[in-house]
């Protein structure tokens, strides 16, 4: 999943999670440091999220939250509060972000896990800046990203300054946002953790048109090239967000023809997630187009 492959993601994660027996894997957390069930039902809500399947992902993400906590096992639960909170960001729903990461992060500060504690705090601050307090917000994820360089893992550095990104447009800081996601293009490439690549760039093209001088060729370049990562890596979550913003922008030229064609039938498959917002976007943006 990190690196791109999501359709041999959500395999394995089905396959592990279907492999897993609570009674004989019960004592797991106290071999590998948390329990590997509820790991693998934390990963596979990723994994839904990706393919496409937005309430089964949060169904997942609720299993993995109720395991952890039968189990009282604490590096268990703040391993699945992260990663659900995480799984709320790509859902963008902001309360359920709030409410995963403040208990991460009591729980992590109390009991010194220093990863578990940062990812909190990255996830706090995006939750604030969409919520309007961008400058707090700011602050929190760097100072997230700079605990989380100091324990070694960067594995989700590239992810984590989208969510700069993101929080420093939200406060008008357009520039600074951009360099955020030109440095997570970066440190991507060097890792091989491109399986966010495709929001990075459509990001990309959302900054460069609120620039003063905005390029819209540029902006359409970096939804097309979002839209193609997306296909190739299998994540229907992104490639429903470049196909929204490139189909904005077509729409914003009179070009609506194209725009429908382009957003109808992605928004045609899905099955579930309705009240999502993205899916509440597109389907805004399919009924202007009518």
């Amino acid at each position: 999943m990190c690196s791109g492959d999501h359709r041999a993601a959500l395999a394995h994660f089905e396959t592990a999670a279907s492999l897993y027996r609570p009674d004989e894997h019960c004592d797991s957390a106290f071999h590998y440091g948390h329990d590997i069930g509820v790991s693998a039902f934390v990963m596979l809500s990723l994994a839904l999220w990706h393919r496409g399947y937005p309430d089964q992902s949060a169904r997942a993400a609720d299993r993995a939250l109720a395991y952890s906590r039968q189990l009282g096992h604490a590096h268990t639960l703040a391993h699945a509060l992260a990663f659900a909170g995480l799984v709320a960001v790509f859902a963008r729903d902001v309360d359920t972000v709030y409410a995963h990461s403040n208990d991460c992060v009591a729980l992590a500060s109390e009991h010194g896990f220093a990863q578990w504690a940062a990812w909190g705090w990255i996830l706090q601050g995006w939750a604030d800046a969409r919520q309007g307090e961008a400058t707090t917000g700011i602050a929190r994820i760097r100072d997230g990203l700079a605990a989380l360089e100091a324990t070694g893992a960067r594995v989700t550095t590239p992810l984590y300054l989208a969510l700069l990104a993101e929080a420093l447009a939200l406060a008008g800081k357009v520039e600074e946002g951009l360099a955020a996601l030109d440095d997570a293009l970066a440190k991507a490439a060097v890792s091989g953790a491109r399986g966010w690549d495709a929001e990075i760039h459509r990001l990309r093209g959302e900054l460069s048109a609120r620039l003063p001088y905005p390029d819209p060729a540029k902006a359409e370049d970096s939804f097309r090239t979002a839209l193609a990562i997306a296909r190739e890596q299998g994540t229907r979550g992104y490639e429903l967000r470049a196909a929204t913003s490139l189909a904005r922008l077509w729409h914003e030229q009179s070009r609506r023809g194209e725009a429908r064609e382009l957003l109808a039938p992605l928004y045609g498959w899905f099955t579930e997630g309705f009240d999502t917002p993205d899916l509440i976007d597109a389907k805004r943006l399919l009924d202007e187009l009518a």
